[in-house]
């Protein structure tokens, strides 16, 4: 590409960078959008390039959420929408299908952008969404290729028509191979992944805040909890903390879960009375302007930790940091479990859980290590526009950016002593862990933190959340109430959807 080329674009960009408009998340700025486009036709090459937004809810009461890897390459956030790119001899031309205004529907739904105001928020060509098949038609009539991005069962687009389940995107796809058989169909929708998992600046910037909102959710509940309580109160507080300093919804269904519930990885009734000598574990956490966090803490609900509490707690606590001393651009995320799993392993066999650190019991003829009858998932996964996301480390290596979870968590069941077959050769280890199983039932820990790769090591972006014992015990004994919003976090929300 020429200076000159190069500087026209730079300044086109420029232009696109600020436009702002009320649909847009506008903390990425559209030239980063235009950019995104142009990488994914620039690594595929000539064809047409079809991405689909989310339609339209069934029922107009109903929430919209928009398609991720739509959001990704446009920023546009209503319903029904589509982007199709068609790319010749290195050149593209970018149109977004829209719903037209129409009064008396956004009666019903809100006001739309409609076609005539495509061009001067996007940069990109606007045309009616009722349009969509016959352009897509005349585009593929003179076509090769055509590279499809969305949400394809199986394989994707490679999936045979008669295959099953089909989703909405295979039977649009089904349909259009049929109109057109002799173009070539590819599935794209891994190089978009592949883009995502690098985070930008502005998309850090993003998951910092909702790092940052989400602590205020669980700082919220601390001063609160009290025996009695249902766990549905806590979960109420969290998320209308959440939603008044700015986040867009909850990043997946909260986890309330007190005493026996605190052992149930993915427990999301939140509808028990929690009792004074257990524990609650909550997993919370909010969107911000389309990115995710997710912050778990276990506290004692009477905001005493009790001695078997603060055994497991211990050991958990213990082996968070040490997988977070390894955390390092060009570290790896194997080093990082490596060094939770040890700590972990080697607490649960001083605690008389299992017998020592790499002891296994019988299964179905299968050695199974006897620590995963009480650490069971794994230690993190990256965050972004999707609470369990993609991140450069998946294929290698941490990254400047990298954005990331870790949670390690022990959940002494009551009954495990009954999930260990009972085998011959695992009845002296029952007899074993008997007493043990009874001293700690029903305590779940889980302690998890967000991080954000540095140049130099990492961020804890979800510092602002206690999580040493005393720490959580002195701010649970703080006066109840509901705090202040966070001016800074709802002005910069002000300033995505003004």
């Amino acid at each position: 590409m020429s200076r000159n080329r190069l500087l026209a674009r730079a300044a086109a960009l420029t232009v696109l960078a600020a436009c702002l408009p009320r649909l847009m998340a506008a903390q990425v700025g559209q030239a980063e959008y235009a950019v995104r486009r142009a990488t994914l036709t620039g690594r595929h090459g000539d064809g047409v390039y079809f991405i689909p937004g989310a339609p339209e809810p069934k029922e107009n009461y109903e929430n919209f959420w928009q398609a991720q890897n739509f959001r990704y390459l446009t920023g546009f956030l209503e319903p029904g929408a589509a982007l199709l790119i068609v790319r010749r001899d290195g050149h593209d031309r970018a149109l977004l299908f829209v719903e037209p205004k129409d009064p008396a529907q956004e009666v019903w739904t809100g006001e739309r952008l409609g076609v005539e105001a495509v061009r001067g928020a996007t940069g990109m060509e606007g045309r009616d969404a009722g349009s969509l098949d016959t352009v897509l038609d005349s585009a593929l009539a003179g076509a090769a290729h055509l590279f499809v991005v969305g949400d394809y069962s199986a394989s994707g687009a490679d999936v045979p028509a008669l295959s099953t389940p089909r989703t909405r995107d295979d039977q649009f796809l089904d349909r259009l191979k049929v109109r057109h058989a002799g173009v070539a169909v590819t599935n794209a929708t891994g190089t978009v992944m592949s883009l995502r998992a690098r985070k930008s600046p502005a998309e850090v910037g993003l998951i910092r805040t909702a790092a940052k909102v989400s602590a205020a959710g669980h700082r919220e509940v601390l001063r609160n909890i009290k025996p009695g309580m249902n766990e549905f109160e806590v979960q109420a507080l969290a998320e209308y903390a959440f939603r008044r300093n700015g986040g867009d919804r909850p990043s997946y269904g909260s986890i309330v879960g007190s005493g026996p519930n605190s052992t149930t990885l993915h427990y999301n009734r939140d509808d028990r009375f929690m009792q004074a000598g257990e524990v609650v574990n909550m997993d919370m956490a909010t969107y911000y302007g389309g990115y995710s966090a997710d912050i778990t803490r276990t506290v004692p609900v009477n905001g005493k930790y009790s001695p078997e509490q603060r055994d497991v707690y211990a050991i958990v606590l213990a082996a968070l940091k040490a997988a977070e001393r390894q955390i390092r651009p060009g570290g790896s995320y194997r080093a990082l479990d490596d060094a939770a799993l040890d700590v972990l392993k080697t607490g649960l066999a001083r605690l008389g859980l299992i017998e020592s650190p790499d002891a296994t019991y019988e299964e179905n003829g299968r050695h199974v290590p006897q620590y995963r009858l009480y650490y069971m998932h794994g230690l993190g996964h990256p965050i972004g526009l999707d609470v369990h996301d993609v991140d450069a480390y998946s294929g290698g290596s941490f990254i400047e950016g990298s954005a990331f979870t870790i949670e390690p968590g022990i959940y002494v069941r009551a009954n495990t002593v009954d999930i260990v077959p009972a085998t011959p050769a695992n009845q002296a280890f029952r007899g074993r862990i008997a007493a043990a199983v009874a001293k700690y039932a029903n305590i779940g820990i889980r302690v998890e933190d967000d991080y954000v790769v540095t140049s130099t090591g990492f961020d804890r972006i979800s510092a602002d959340v206690p999580r040493e014992m005393d720490e959580i015990e002195r701010e649970m004994a703080e006066p109840p109430g509901v705090s202040a919003r966070d001016a800074a976090t709802v002005e910069a929300y002000r300033r995505i959807r003004p």
